[in-house]
């Protein structure tokens, strides 16, 4: 396919969800080591009231072999609740319509886990009050200098500043929750075509903000050539776990 073909085609696909197999054998990422959805399956499979907040279109946690009992998922992006609820219904979850900023709506004590898989930002005091005591919090987390070799193409230098581990231990242990399990990875990711690239940064919408083909197509076409020249652009992800209990 030609450039153009190949930003027309990525540019009409639809990018709610959460969902990224639309990139099957355009684009690539290693998964941390850890394998987060199964240790959330581990987690859920003992939990009797379980909360996923910021589930995005749900299919992270639709994708457990057994959720608990009663199992809640917040999310505040309106394309993604509908998505959401088509696949957690049928689960047996709930998802609730909320805002990610405090407070939640939910009294506390209420959840002996609670997970959340890259969220926006972590609000550890709300997190500690919905905890039972003895419950668990468990999430994945984006990392600082993520993909930065895509963003700083686009967007030149940026400070390697964002979301630290050893910041959000010091969070955790603040709000009254004793660490676990904290782990970091750097996942290769690889981009095989300029298509992959836009659908890429239209879903993933906070790294390169406002983001649109049209604004920067004269980056894509230099990209284009370089992947064209080398058969992919490579970058890294940055990922952390961290697993926290209530005592």
């Amino acid at each position: 396919m030609s450039f153009e073909e190949l930003i027309a085609e990525a540019d009409a696909v639809p990018v709610d969800g959460w969902d990224f197999s639309w990139l099957d054998g355009r684009a690539t990422e290693e998964r941390p080591p850890w394998g987060y959805q199964r240790l959330m399956g581990e987690r859920m499979a003992t939990a009797t009231v379980a909360l996923d907040l910021q589930t995005g279109g749900g299919e992270v946690l639709a994708g457990v072999p057994r959720l608990a009992p009663t199992t809640v998922a917040t999310e505040s992006w309106p394309p993604n609740i509908a998505r959401a609820r088509q696949h957690l219904r049928p689960r047996g979850a709930t998802v609730v319509a909320s805002r990610d900023d405090p407070p939640f709506p939910f009294r506390d004590n209420a959840f002996d886990l609670v997970v959340s898989r890259h969220p926006v930002r972590v609000w550890w005091l709300e997190i500690a009050r919905v905890l039972a005591p003895g419950g668990t919090y468990l999430s994945q987390q984006v990392g600082p200098a993520s993909v930065f070799e895509l963003i700083e193409f686009f967007l030149g230098p940026r400070p390697r500043d964002g979301r630290q581990p050893d910041a959000a231990r010091a969070s955790a242990e603040a709000a009254g929750l004793e660490v676990v399990d904290l782990r970091t990875a750097r996942p290769r990711m690889e981009f095989f075509d300029i298509g992959a690239v836009v659908y890429f940064l239209r879903k993933v919408i906070w790294l390169v903000p406002g983001f649109t083909a049209a604004a920067y197509l004269p980056k894509l076409r230099v990209l284009h050539d370089r992947i064209t020249a080398a058969g992919s652009f490579v970058a890294h992800s940055s990922r952390f776990l961290v697993e926290v209990r209530k005592g």
